[in-house]
Parts: C-alpha cells; sequence; structure tokens
C-alpha cells in the first residue's frame, strides 16, 4: 500500500541539523506517514526516530547510508535491519572509529590550506557521535573562509586533493550489503548519478550489486535529470529491483536547497 514517505533523511546521529526527535516531527508536520532515517554509517539515532514516530503517529523505518570504498559517493543505503549485536552494528562501529580518526586530518589539511578552525568547535557544532564534513564547512562558513557549505565543499573538502591526503575507513560494496542483508534489512543504491559512471558501467555494477543482495535503486531524488531517472528506472525492471525515494535532507543549515520529500511509494516490503 502506497504511503507519503521520505526514505532518504540525515540527523544529528551524522551530520543533519535535527535531532532524530526533530526530524520526527518535522516529517510529521509535512504531512508523512513513513520517514526512513538513514544517517551516514551510524545508526545511532534511529531507536530516538522511531520512540518519536510512535508518540506522533508516524512510521520511521530503521536506516543506514553505508559509504562504498571501490568509488567517490558510492553509497549504500540499508532498511528495515534488526537491532541488536550484528555484522551491520560492528561495521557502523569500525566506520565511527575511523570518522573519528579522519576529523584531525581534516583540520590538519585544512591548516595547510590557510584555514584555521579548531577541533573543539566543529565537535561542539556536531553534537552527535560523527563528525562530518558538512559540520567543518558550517564552521569555516561562520569564520569568513567560505560563504556557503557548497563552497566549503568545492573549494577544500571535495577536490581530488582531499580525497588523496585525507582518508578514512570504508568496507567495499559487498561488505556493506551482506552486512545489511545478514541483518535481516533490504538494500538500495543511493543516488547513483552522484558516482559519475557512464550508463554502461552503472549497469555493470548495479548487476554486480543484485548478484550480492541489491534489493532496490533509489529511483527519486530532488537532484535528477529526468533522463537520470529514467535510466534508472529501466534498471530496476532489467534487473527485476524495487524502487526507493528521498530527499536526502540535511536541514536547511546544512543544504538549504533540499526539503523533506513527500513521496506516494510503498514502504511496506522494506520491513517484511
Amino acid at each position: 500500500m502506497s504511503a507519503l514517505c521520505d526514505l532518504h533523511t540525515h540527523t544529528t546521529a551524522s551530520d543533519g541539523q535535527y535531532t532524530p526527535a526533530q526530524l520526527a516531527r518535522l516529517a510529521k508536520t509535512r504531512g508523512l506517514s513513513v520517514l526512513g532515517v538513514t544517517d551516514h554509517d551510524t545508526i545511532a539515532g534511529v531507536d530516538e526516530a522511531r520512540r518519536a514516530g510512535e508518540a506522533l503517529g508516524l512510521r520511521v523505518i530503521r536506516g543506514v547510508e553505508l559509504s562504498a570504498k571501490e568509488r567517490p559517493n558510492f553509497h549504500i543505503l540499508g532498511y528495515g535491519f534488526r537491532d541488536g549485536d550484528t555484522e551491520l552494528a560492528r561495521l557502523c562501529e569500525k566506520f565511527r572509529a575511523g570518522r573519528d580518526d579522519r576529523k584531525y586530518k581534516i583540520v590538519d589539511f585544512l591548516r595547510q590550506k590557510g584555514v584555521e578552525i579548531e577541533l573543539a568547535e566543529v565537535e561542539a557544532l556536531a553534537g552527535g557521535e560523527v563528525i562530518a564534513r558538512p559540520h567543518f564547512a558550517q564552521v569555516m562558513v561562520r569564520h569568513g573562509y567560505v560563504s556557503t557549505n557548497r563552497e566549503a565543499f568545492d573549494r577544500y573538502l571535495d577536490t581530488e586533493e582531499f580525497r588523496q591526503k585525507v582518508k578514512r575507513f570504508k568496507a567495499d560494496a559487498k561488505t556493506c550489503v551482506e552486512a545489511i542483508k545478514a541483518a535481516g534489512g533490504k538494500v538500495s543504491l543511493a543516488h547513483p548519478y552522484q558516482m559519475g559512471l557512464p550508463d554502461g558501467e552503472l549497469d555493470a555494477l548495479v548487476g554486480q550489486l543484485k548478484d550480492w543482495g541489491l534489493d532496490a535503486i533509489e529511483c527519486w531524488y530532488p537532484k535528477y535529470t529526468p533522463e537520470q531517472r529514467e535510466f534508472y528506472l529501466h534498471l530496476t525492471e532489467k534487473y527485476r529491483l524495487r524502487r526507493t525515494g528521498g530527499s536526502d535532507f540535511h536541514g536547511e543549515k546544512v543544504k538549504p536547497d533540499v526539503e523533506l520529500a513527500a513521496l506516494e511509494l510503498d514502504p511496506d516490503w522494506l520491513t517484511e
């Protein structure tokens, strides 16, 4: 049965602006029936969001967005996995430790570029257990080094030099998919266009991911072109995959141009 959904959102558990409970309230105000909380490489915020959702009459699906190491912006969405001591939970702990180590490297990298910011200020802004690049970007805006978060990424935090010099732990895609599946979850490929692959290479990648357990592709996303969306829909038909969609909402201070989505989707299969 279809419902108004946003299946791709972030909270202060990773790099979002709002706490999990605040995000649940925003989703309810937006008129959503189903919210997928998919923080980067952590499941720390899902229980708070679920509790808030229950009080509001909002269905919150346990989610996560894992970073695969094969290429930049290769992200794997997981949904409906079980709680407890799972391989997914252990993998997320490795991701957390990697991000914790990377924050020192980011400070050093920015200092080499003449950007002097204090890690303590970034940590205070982050509040949660994951310190991510958007937190650094916001502090850089605060001190006038850049005018927007986007500029911080374009000039410093998402350049080829940054990727070469500032590395963190990432798992390979097969490990990400299998960890989610082993915890009883479903797997969707997030925003494929961000990898910058030609259609043929993306087609082959989706086929490989399907062999490992991929269930779906994120076919609705605010920055897709009509041609991209049509190609992803084609791939779901070719490989007999489901379809997910979401906004990638982080909050207006992090991504000013991205609002919560209200997509007519069937979410029930995510938790079967």
